[in-house]
């Protein structure tokens, strides 16, 4: 089995078309196939290497890694389309040669009036023939006279052309809706039908998996196949991916392109798992048959994946699914992993200065409060304002904080917890300690005792578990000046701050 992904690098890689490589990918390594990365860059004017690399560089962070492509060769090469120009030039001759395609002299302006009119009579537009009876000398001769004509296939006439749709079924279109086809431009560039042809026969590609929006395009693909004498491959349409409102997934429903969800601090592993479910199911573990699982790793869903059990109902974008995903691979991933990934959010956000080994453990250490609670990686520094961001004037402005400091007896649990403070609270059982002698000398317990002491160390009355906040704090407080970190006030100087603050 041999398959291939062949993206237009005329920008970034849309979450559409990584499901679309993605399930080329699960269907070759569940097969023990070869997947073949093409570069389709025959559009000049849009295609760009800054594109093509971001293409490359979002597929190996998805894990989807290809056996021949641009960056890495293979048997079948060149994998660049511009780079393989001579090899489309001498099948539009032998196409031309053996009668099946011809030269067309039409000025776009004939074609334009001609489209309106099909229009305006209510008929699909389509090419009427004009230049069919051009013989090949006359248009040789026009050739050499300085004009620039396209070259088109010459489409039977009332035939129908059939195929079967690995996730569709069966498929049928009549040849008098489709026109003759422009193979090559006047500029000798290839259309998308024609190279497509000769790139996917000469790569011995085997399956064609793809949207379902080339469907039309099948065709007149089949009729390059027989005209040049080529096996086609089995070809399969998936549905598109879609919005929350049914249309097509685009930038008005948020992040669409994968680096966008790269850069909002999804895990590969996330986005893999949740694409890998529109529009198909893993079903049952063979283990036991009794489960229907979702969360699984890209190589048991390759060793589940079979295409003719993905649907052909439109499938639908859910950004909740994929953030419950995401914190479940975030949960389970090794700390020192989601510290480094996350550290351009510390660092953005100023709460980190260098990227030092210190700094790195000292992230990984505070995890346990923010994993559980974020979706993403860019929302754990927010979750960890309080330990760098502590300003009690500030804090005395929000209202939450003012209505716990207006409760019986919180302004006496804030004036005694000073004092109460007798070393670094670096672990529960000290914190604790602390909390029993503001208690003993106040009189207070339970939230009349907590709340105030959360709102004196942290400036919110909401967060982390003390338990966990007041030992990160402690731990901030004890980093060397060079470990790269923002300066951490400790909880007893945060006391002191706040006492005063409140006279």
């Amino acid at each position: 089995m041999r398959v291939r992904f062949a993206p237009s690098p005329t920008g970034q890689l849309h979450v559409g078309n990584a499901r679309t490589a993605l399930f080329n990918w699960l269907l070759a390594h569940g097969h023990d196939g070869t997947l073949i990365l093409r570069i389709e860059d025959t559009d000049a004017e849009r295609s760009t290497r800054e594109s093509e690399t971001g293409i490359l560089e979002d597929l190996r962070w998805l894990g989807l890694h290809w056996d021949e492509g641009p960056d890495m060769g293979g048997p079948h090469g060149p994998y660049r389309q511009s780079e393989r120009l001579h090899l489309y030039a001498s099948y539009a001759n032998e196409l031309i040669g053996g009668g099946h395609a011809y030269y067309c002299f039409c000025a776009p302006a004939k074609l334009e009036g001609d489209r309106r009119a099909d229009l305006a009579a209510g008929r699909p537009p389509k090419y009427h023939g004009t230049c069919r009876g051009v013989s090949l000398d006359e248009a040789r001769a026009r050739i050499d006279g300085g004009e620039r004509p396209v070259v088109r296939f010459r489409v039977p006439e009332s035939t129908d052309i059939s195929f079967t749709d690995l996730v569709r079924g069966e498929v049928t279109f009549s040849t008098d809706v489709i026109g003759d086809p422009v193979l090559v431009r006047s500029d000798g560039r290839p259309q998308y039908n024609f190279a497509v042809v000769v790139d996917d026969a000469l790569m011995d590609v085997t399956h064609v998996i793809r949207g379902e929006d080339h469907i039309s395009n099948t065709p007149r693909q089949l009729l390059l196949y027989r005209a040049l004498g080529f096996t086609p491959p089995q070809f399969a349409h998936l549905s598109l991916v879609m919005g929350p409102d049914h249309t097509p997934l685009s930038k008005r429903h948020g992040a669409t392109s994968v680096s966008e969800f790269r850069l909002r601090g999804y895990l590969p592993e996330a986005l893999v798992n949740y694409l890998a479910l529109i529009g198909w199911s893993p079903g049952a573990s063979a283990d036991d048959p009794g489960t229907n699982e979702e969360l699984l790793p890209i190589g048991e869903l390759a060793r589940r994946f079979a295409i003719e059990d993905v649907g052909h109902a439109a499938g639908i974008f859910d950004v909740e699914k994929l953030a419950w995903m995401n914190r479940h691979y975030m949960k389970v991933a090794a700390p020192g992993r989601i510290a480094a990934e996350s550290m351009r959010y510390f660092i953005a956000r100023g709460y980190v200065r260098r990227r030092t080994d210190e700094a790195l453990e000292f992230v990984a250490s505070l995890l346990p409060m923010a994993v559980g609670s974020v979706d993403r990686l860019e929302e754990i520094p927010e979750r960890l304002q309080f330990l760098f961001e502590f300003d009690a004037a500030i804090a005395l402005q929000q209202t939450d904080v003012v209505r716990v400091l207006e409760q019986r007896g919180a302004r006496e649990v804030v004036l005694a917890l000073p004092d109460a403070i007798q070393g670094p609270l670096l672990d529960k059982e000290s914190f604790r300690a602390a909390a029993t002698r503001v208690r003993e000398v106040t009189g207070t317990k339970g939230k009349a005792l907590f709340h105030p002491i959360r709102v004196a160390l942290t400036g919110s009355d909401g967060g982390p578990e003390l338990d966990l906040a007041v030992p990160a704090i402690e731990r901030g407080a004890a980093l060397t000046p060079n470990g790269g970190v923002k300066k951490i006030a400790g909880c007893k100087e945060r006391a002191q701050l706040f006492a005063k603050a409140i006279g």
